[in-house]
C-alpha cells in the first residue's frame, strides 16, 4: 500500500514536471523571434531544451519536448512568432524543431554522467551538458534540416548555423546560472534525473 502510494506520487510528480517544462517552452515562445535570411529565426526556446535536459534528465526531458512538439503539430501557435501547425515541420527550421527532443535527451544523459555535488560543480556540469547537447547536438540536427529543406550544401548550412552560436553560448551560461540557483535553494533536486545514493 505504501509502496504503491509512493510510486503513484512519483509518477504524478514526473508527469507534472514534464508538463511544466512543455509549458515553459510555450511561455518562451511568447518572446519575439529575430528573423534571419537563412529562414531559421533566433529564439529563446533552445534555452528551454537545455533546461529540460539538465533539470529533468534524458527520459523526462525527451517527453517534455515531444509533448511540446505534439502541441505545435496540432496547430497551437507555441513557437516564437505565434507559429504552429504541420507546416512548420516543412520549413528550413524543421531540423531544429525535430532536434529539440534529441537534444534534451542527450543533454540529460550528459548531466547524469558529469560530476555533481556542490552548486558550482553542478553548474559547470550543466554548462558542459548544455553546450554539447543543447548546442552541438541541436545544431547538428539543424544543419541536416537546412540541407534537406533549404537544399543548402553542408558548408552553407554549417556556416549559416554559426550565426546562432554566440547567443547559444549565452543560453548555456544562463542554464548553468539557473542550475546553480536551484542547486543552492533545492539541494535535493535530482539534476539529469540522477538517482540519489
Amino acid at each position: 500500500m505504501n509502496a504503491s502510494s509512493t510510486v503513484s506520487r512519483a509518477s504524478a510528480r514526473s508527469m507534472a514536471q514534464v508538463s511544466l517544462f512543455a509549458a515553459l517552452m510555450a511561455v518562451m515562445g511568447l518572446i519575439p523571434k529575430i528573423d534571419l535570411p537563412l529562414g531559421v529565426p533566433i529564439t529563446i526556446q533552445s534555452l528551454g531544451v537545455m533546461l529540460a535536459g539538465v533539470m529533468l534528465g534524458p527520459w523526462r526531458g525527451l517527453q517534455s519536448m515531444l509533448l511540446f512538439l505534439a502541441a505545435v503539430a496540432v496547430g497551437l501557435p507555441l513557437l516564437s512568432g505565434g507559429r504552429g501547425g504541420i507546416a512548420v515541420f516543412m520549413a528550413p527550421s524543421a531540423g531544429y524543431l525535430a532536434g529539440y527532443a534529441l537534444a534534451a535527451c542527450i543533454t540529460g544523459l550528459l548531466m547524469q554522467w558529469l560530476p555533481q555535488g556542490r552548486p558550482l560543480r553542478t553548474a559547470i556540469s550543466a554548462f558542459v551538458a548544455a553546450l554539447l547537447g543543447g548546442l552541438v547536438a541541436l545544431h547538428a540536427c539543424g544543419v541536416l534540416g537546412l540541407m534537406l529543406m533549404a537544399k543548402l550544401s553542408l558548408t552553407q548550412a554549417f556556416m549559416g548555423t554559426l550565426l546562432f552560436v554566440p547567443g547559444d553560448l549565452v543560453k548555456c551560461a544562463l542554464c548553468a546560472l539557473i542550475v546553480h540557483t536551484v542547486a543552492r535553494g533545492m539541494p535535493d533536486w535530482r539534476f539529469g534525473g540522477r538517482q540519489h545514493g
